[in-house]
C-alpha cells in the first residue's frame, strides 16, 4: 500500500434515521478542526433474515465511499469502522460479508464492526475514558475505560502511575487517582471499587488517565487515600472495559428518554382530563393540539408501529410547559435523575473521567439540561460534564483512524466493538 493510500480512513453510520458515509484523513478523524467529506440518505439499512442486509447496504454506500474517495484524491483506505444499530443482534450478514467486500473494493484490511452506542461514544469522547449518555427517543449510557495501559505501582507511597498512548497518540502519563466504576454493586456486596485506591489533585489533563491506591475493604463510593499496601514495586494492568447501563426499550428502560418524558406528559395530561390528582391542565392543552381530543387518544397511538417515537414526539412540549407549570417541570426533573443515575452507573472513576450528552433530547435546553447537570453533580461529583465532541459518524472516523494507526485502545467486546 502507496503512502498516499494509508492516509485516509472511512467511517459508516447506519442509524434508525439513514445511512452516512465518510471519508477524512487517518492523521485528523472525525470531530477534528478538519472537516470530513460525507454522504447521507435518509432510508434507513434494511433488514432481513439475517439482520441488517449486508449487500443492500453495500450497494448503496460502496459508490459514495468511491466518490468520496475521488474527491479527497485518495485511491485507498487505511481503515474501516462501520457503526450500525442492532450491530450486536442484527450484524451477523455485516461480519459475514463486510471484510471480503471492503478489502475487494478498497484493498483495506482493517475493518472494525461497532455498535452505534461505540460510535456515539468515541464521536463524543474519542478514546478517553468516561461516560457518554445518548437520548433519543431512547436512552443508553456507556463507559469505558481506554486497553492498553500499564499501570504502575511502586515506591512507599503505592501509587499507582501509568504509561499509554493519549487520544492524540503521545504518550501520557500520570499518577493519583484510582480506576473503579462509579456504581458496581453485586449481590455479596463486593464492588470494583475494592481493588481501586486513592485519588489526588494532580493534573486533570482529559488525555491522562492516573492510577491509584488500594483498599482491603469494599465500598460503592468514589475513592478514598488509604494506607500503601506493598513497598515492593509490581506492574499491573489497568481493568479496562465497556459498562453499559439501560438502552432496553420503552417497555422496559429507556428512562429519562423521550419517550420516556412523552409518555409521563401524556399520562398526566390524561389525569387532568379525568379530574385525578397530578394531572396538567397545559400538558391537556398541548395535548389536544398536536392529537386532537383526549379521549381519541388511546384509539390514536396503540395501533401505531411506532409508538415510542410518537411518545416521544411529545416530549419537546412536556419542555415548552416546565417553565410555568410544576407538573412538567416534576417530570423533567424525574427524567434527569434517571439520566444522572444511569452515567453514575457507568462512568469509571478516574480524576480524568467525563460525561457527555449526545442525542436530540438534549436539544430540549435548559428545561432539562439545568436538572441533568445538577443531578450529575451531586452523583459524580468532581466529574466533569461536556457535550458531546461529535457525532456517531465522527465517532466511526476516529475508530478508524486509530485502527489505522495502531492507536486504538478502545475496548473490544463481541457486542460491541470487533476487529476483523
Amino acid at each position: 500500500m502507496s503512502a498516499d493510500a494509508a492516509t485516509h480512513v472511512l467511517g459508516i453510520d447506519s442509524g434508525g434515521s439513514g445511512v452516512r458515509v465518510g471519508v477524512a484523513p487517518a492523521d485528523i478523524p472525525g470531530g477534528s478542526a478538519a472537516k470530513p467529506l460525507t454522504w447521507s440518505s435518509a432510508t434507513p439499512a434494511g433488514v432481513g433474515d439475517r439482520g441488517i442486509d449486508a449487500a443492500a447496504l453495500l450497494a448503496r454506500v460502496l459508490p459514495a465511499a468511491r466518490e468520496l474517495l475521488r474527491e479527497a484524491g485518495a485511491r485507498r483506505l487505511g481503515a474501516v469502522c462501520v457503526g450500525a444499530a442492532g450491530m450486536a443482534t442484527l450484524g451477523d450478514d455485516l461480519r459475514a460479508r463486510l471484510p471480503d467486500a471492503l478489502a475487494d473494493a478498497f484493498g483495506v484490511r482493517r475493518l472494525a464492526l461497532a455498535a452505534d452506542a461505540v460510535t456515539a461514544y468515541a464521536g463524543a469522547l474519542g478514546q478517553r475514558p468516561g461516560a457518554v449518555v445518548a437520548a433519543g427517543t431512547g436512552l443508553i449510557a456507556l463507559g469505558a475505560v481506554p486497553e492498553d495501559r500499564t499501570a504502575r505501582r511502586g515506591g512507599t507511597d503505592g501509587a499507582y502511575g501509568t504509561e499509554g498512548r493519549g487520544a492524540g497518540g503521545g504518550v501520557a502519563a500520570g499518577g493519583g487517582a484510582g480506576i473503579g466504576w462509579a456504581a458496581d454493586r453485586t449481590a455479596d456486596g463486593l464492588t470494583a471499587d475494592r481493588t481501586t485506591g486513592g485519588r489526588t489533585t494532580g493534573d486533570r489533563t482529559l488525555d491522562r488517565l492516573t492510577g491509584g491506591r488500594t483498599t482491603d475493604r469494599p465500598t460503592t463510593d468514589r475513592p478514598t487515600t488509604d494506607r500503601p499496601t506493598t513497598d515492593r514495586p509490581t506492574t499491573d494492568r489497568l481493568p479496562g472495559g465497556w459498562r453499559r447501563a439501560d438502552g432496553w426499550g420503552h417497555l422496559l428502560g429507556d428512562c429519562g428518554g423521550g419517550a420516556w418524558i412523552g409518555r409521563a406528559g401524556l399520562e398526566a395530561a390524561m389525569r387532568a382530563h379525568d379530574g385525578r390528582d397530578g394531572g396538567s391542565k397545559p400538558l391537556l392543552a398541548r395535548l389536544e393540539a398536536v392529537f386532537g381530543p383526549a379521549a381519541e387518544l388511546p384509539g390514536k397511538l396503540y395501533p401505531r408501529p411506532d409508538r415510542p417515537a410518537v411518545l416521544a414526539s411529545f416530549a419537546p412540549e412536556v419542555g415548552r410547559c416546565a417553565a410555568e407549570d410544576p407538573v412538567a417541570e416534576g417530570i423533567l426533573r424525574d427524567a434527569a435523575r434517571h439520566i444522572a443515575e444511569a452515567a453514575e452507573a457507568v462512568c469509571p472513576c478516574l480524576e480524568s473521567s467525563v460525561v457527555a450528552l449526545t442525542g436530540g433530547l438534549f436539544r430540549m435546553g435548559a428545561p432539562l439540561l439545568t436538572p441533568v447537570r445538577e443531578e450529575l453533580a451531586a452523583r459524580l461529583p468532581g466529574t466533569r460534564v461536556t457535550e458531546a465532541a461529535g457525532d456517531p459518524l465522527d465517532g466511526a472516523l476516529c475508530v478508524a483512524a486509530a485502527l489505522a494507526t495502531d492507536e486504538l485502545r478502545l475496548p473490544r467486546d463481541p457486542g460491541l466493538l470487533t476487529v476483523v
